[in-house]
């Protein structure tokens, strides 16, 4: 098994990258030129270094890249800055998922399991998940003036409509934590199928560890895997 892992320098990649070593799982990651690593991803003979942007890659560039590769995590986020928030790219996320799924659907070859971190403050309404007027009101001024969060929805979004169960090449599962927190060491959580408290007046809590944990689980454990792909599964502390 050859994991490839997005945003591997970021503060939830990061802990990806560090349970796939624990697991012994060769792990390729992508990461920018200026990207700084903890030496014991650095130095850990499973891990796979390439340098660059996803979105800048060219499509040779883009094919050695998920060469061999039977999972792909995206840990793309936009940094918390002002030039962060609002400059480019804008759709970080979503071109990274359409340029990935777009090559995957052209190799007769390779199948590719996809698992995208999503929030909570997606809706998704294939279940029958609905919003409250105050959450409707809220999430749209969300999408129209913060661009990560729209990136984040049209990323998803991309997933569930255009890709779908109909790609023979690709399964895909969406991880949604509630609020990110930062704690040591894993703790008891649990996975919902659906969120049960609303992520903007009621919103919980999530740890980073955690949801790299169960993004693991998704990759090493065949039952969680079919438990949930094709869904979009909310993950609280307990």
């Amino acid at each position: 098994m050859r994991v490839l892992v997005l945003g591997a320098s970021g503060a939830t990649g990061k802990l990806v990258v560090k349970h796939l070593i624990e697991r012994q799982i060769t792990t390729r990651i992508l990461i920018r030129k200026t990207a700084v690593l903890p030496q014991e991803i650095k130095e850990n003979s499973l891990v796979e270094m390439v340098k660059g942007n996803i979105n800048d890659l060219k499509e040779s560039e883009l094919n050695d890249l998920i060469h061999e590769c039977n999972v792909i995590i995206s840990c793309l986020g936009h940094n918390g800055t002002l030039r962060g928030m609002f400059g480019k790219p804008r759709y970080l996320v979503f071109d990274a998922i359409k340029r990935i799924s777009e090559t995957v659907k052209d190799k007769a070859n390779q199948k590719v399991k996809l698992i995208l971190m999503g929030t909570t403050a997606y809706t998704n309404t294939l279940l029958g998940e609905v919003n409250s007027m105050g959450e409707k009101i809220i999430l749209t001024l969300l999408k129209l003036l913060i661009p990560p969060h729209r990136d984040n929805i049209e990323a998803a979004n991309y997933l569930i409509t255009e890709i779908g169960k109909k790609e023979e090449n690709i399964e895909w599962v969406i991880v949604r934590p509630d609020t990110l927190i930062n704690q040591d060491e894993e703790n008891p959580y649990k996975v919902c199928e659906s969120p049960v408290r609303s992520p903007i007046f009621n919103a919980g809590e999530t740890s980073r560890i955690n949801v790299s944990h169960f993004m693991t689980e998704l990759v090493t454990d065949g039952e969680t895997w079919k438990d949930w792909h094709f869904k979009t599964p909310v993950v609280y502390n307990k």
